[in-house]
């Protein structure tokens, strides 16, 4: 089991110590739930009410934060309790999955793929021709590569995931169980012949460096050239994102949320959980999509928008309290 004492892990985050400790901490846990040698976190004022009934013995806390710790107990205080607690979590967290050996004996690796030094390969894994494995790439069973994919420095690909032919993935990204990434976009026309008539989509995928995909989510091939998911874009569980769409720098969607094909989105921009994106609209940088709205054109930069269709959020908080009252009478 990890111990470290309060000072070990304020030399850590780098606050100000508040009260003391003699106790060792074990492990981090939320406040209701924490044991006496458990450090837990408070990043808001409303939730000061409650570390006096925990049974943790210090906390990280944000610099406004105006109770006092206790009788031996402790807080370390920082601008940023959230970011801080990451660090604790990073001191605390278990081994990843061993592997034996460096590339398990059932793996098949086409003899063309190239595999850079410290990468590690698990048990029925399938790399194709003329993949591209960089250095200290983790590759968990049962994972497919398909033909003439890169895949950057230590990348992590979990168990399931599926990279289809041509696509190219960066740097220390994360690739969750059971994710697709190169999937056909969803392209069909009526044809009198057919009913319907598939689209060919020879596109691919790129994705940038830290990038995280989340599990059973899915990222479609462009039809003619690249679906693109620029530098540190975090994608959660079970979101779509369409053919040739474009995500800038540091983008977020939550959970159940979707792209049609030929979105564009500027940096930053944050899709809430089942937000949908109509097909061929552009979302400037910083933009914030609240969950379950539905965007049907373009939106500048900056806005943030609710409801469906999606408005300004001011405009929908109107709109709501209008109806509410109409409701009401």
């Amino acid at each position: 089991m990890k111990k470290y004492t309060i000072e070990d892990i304020n030399n850590v985050v780098k606050g100000t110590l508040v009260g003391t400790t003699f106790l060792s901490i074990t492990a981090p846990e939320q406040l209701e739930l924490a044991k006496e040698t458990e450090i837990s976190f408070i990043g808001n004022k409303k939730y000061e009410k409650y570390w006096q009934d925990s049974k943790a013995c210090a906390a990280i806390v944000n610099e406004d934060i105006a109770i006092e710790p206790g009788e031996n107990r402790a807080f370390i205080k920082v601008k940023n309790a959230d970011l801080a607690m990451t660090l604790v979590l990073e001191l605390f967290a278990p081994a990843p999955p061993q592997f034996s050996i460096e590339i398990h004996p059932t793996a098949v690796i086409d003899a063309s793929a190239k595999v850079g030094s410290g990468t590690r390969i698990g048990a029925n894994a399938y790399i194709g021709p003329n993949v591209v494995l960089g250095e200290n790439v983790t590759i968990y069973p049962n994972v497919t590569i398909l033909d003439e994919c890169s895949i950057g420095n230590n990348t992590t690909i979990w168990p399931g995931a599926v990279v289809r032919e041509r696509c190219h993935v960066g740097a220390h990204c994360i690739l969750h169980p059971n994710c697709t990434i190169g999937a056909d976009g969803f392209g069909f026309r009526p044809c009198p012949e057919k009913g319907l008539a598939k689209i060919p989509q020879i596109g691919n995928v790129v994705l940038g460096n830290y990038v995280e995909i989340g599990a059973n989510s899915s990222v479609d091939r462009g039809k003619f050239s690249s679906t693109i998911l620029g530098d540190g874009c975090k994608i959660d569980n079970l979101v779509q994102i369409g053919h040739n769409s474009i995500l800038g720098k540091f983008c977020i969607m939550a959970g159940n949320s979707g792209l049609a094909g030929s979105v564009t989105l500027g940096n930053g921009v944050i899709i809430g959980g089942s937000a949908s994106i109509k097909d061929h609209t552009t979302l400037g940088d910083g933009v914030t999509i609240g969950a379950g709205s539905g965007v049907t054109g373009d939106v500048e930069a900056g806005k943030t928008m609710l409801g469906y269709p999606a408005v300004e959020a001011r405009t929908a908080l109107k709109q709501w309290a209008i109806l509410k009252r109409m409701a009401s009478q």
